[in-house]
């Protein structure tokens, strides 16, 4: 175990830095209560993946994947966060392993809570199978730290986004605060192209990207439970409110959920576009919800759920 990382003095202002451009270790030590951080494994361990070397990679210290403990709002939990900078986030054995080890720890320690920053474009082909094997144990022990009463939060506004086995573990978390930077989805834009033509799906039109997959449709849709501004401070807001209102988690909870996900396929099912689903929820001018400053996004999902059910 290493020694709390040194935090930026003025907290405050350290909050506002952009969450998309900030790495992994920023964003824990600056969302977490100032100087509480303390990282498990840490960089002078150097617990690199023992693969790469086959495929002549570079290896990181930490192999993309930071976790520790901390305090939040002065209350224990245990944190993690993925650098999507280091081969897009992209989950191997040592960095699923450090992920599973700390929500494993989540059971015996019983924080108030686990924060997950997802910063992720999926597995790595170079360590597929470990890394499918690494999505299932963390979705295991993910829903296990839920069944004994811990919440486990997702943040999502990187630079990688949510894709692939990120994104169905994302689906398992208790709530998720997400970004208009930020994406979600299992098959990415590539991937969708790639094996569909660029008829179906153009990953380089990135308004397309941004409003099929991007923060702004996911809140509206419910994949996401809170929208949080591109800076830790406003991250940490949207957290704090979802850890007071914690979801349910019973088979009540997980039929009304499933109630949801059919609901919202039959009401949006022909549906060719995100602007096509916000006319349908009864956005005044769906073209423009994109544009929108995150006030006034914040007002139209209030005003939707209210009048429309969405």
């Amino acid at each position: 175990m290493s020694a709390p990382h040194p935090d930026i003095p003025h907290v405050a202002e350290a909050r506002n830095v952009d969450w998309y451009e900030a790495s992994a270790r920023h964003r824990l030590t600056t969302l977490l209560d100032h100087g509480s951080f303390i990282e498990f494994m840490g960089p002078t361990e150097r617990v690199v993946s023992p693969h790469l070397d086959l495929f002549d990679l570079p290896k990181q210290f930490d192999d993309g994947m930071v976790v520790g403990r901390g305090q939040f709002d002065g209350k224990p939990v245990l944190a993690a966060a993925q650098e999507g900078r280091f081969m897009g986030g992209a989950f191997g054995e040592v960095h699923g392993a450090k992920l599973v080890g700390l929500l494993r720890a989540a059971l015996d320690v019983k924080p108030d809570a686990v924060l997950v920053l997802f910063d992720t474009g999926g597995v790595r082909l170079q360590e597929a199978n470990a890394g499918e094997l690494a999505i299932a144990e963390i979705m295991r022990a993910l829903l296990d730290a839920r069944a004994v009463g811990v919440p486990v939060i997702g943040l999502i506004g990187g630079r990688a986004g949510c894709y692939g086995g990120g994104g169905l573990i994302s689906g398992c978390c208790s709530g998720l605060v997400v970004s208009e930077q930020g994406r979600i989805s299992v098959s990415g834009p590539e991937v969708i192209e790639t094996n569909r033509g660029v008829e179906e799906f153009d990953s380089r039109d990135r308004a397309l990207v941004w409003r099929t997959m991007g923060g702004k449709n996911r809140r509206l849709l419910g994949v996401a439970d809170a929208y949080a501004d591109d800076d830790v401070e406003s991250f940490r807001a949207a957290t704090l409110e979802l850890l007071a209102s914690p979801r349910a988690f019973d088979l009540d909870a997980l039929k009304a959920r499933q109630h949801m996900l059919e609901s919202r396929l039959a009401r949006f099912g022909d549906c060719s576009d995100a602007i096509d689903v916000w006319a349908k929820m009864g956005a005044e001018q769906p073209t423009g919800v994109p544009d929108l400053p995150a006030d006034a996004f914040q007002a139209l999902v209030a005003r939707i759920a209210k009048e429309h059910g969405a």
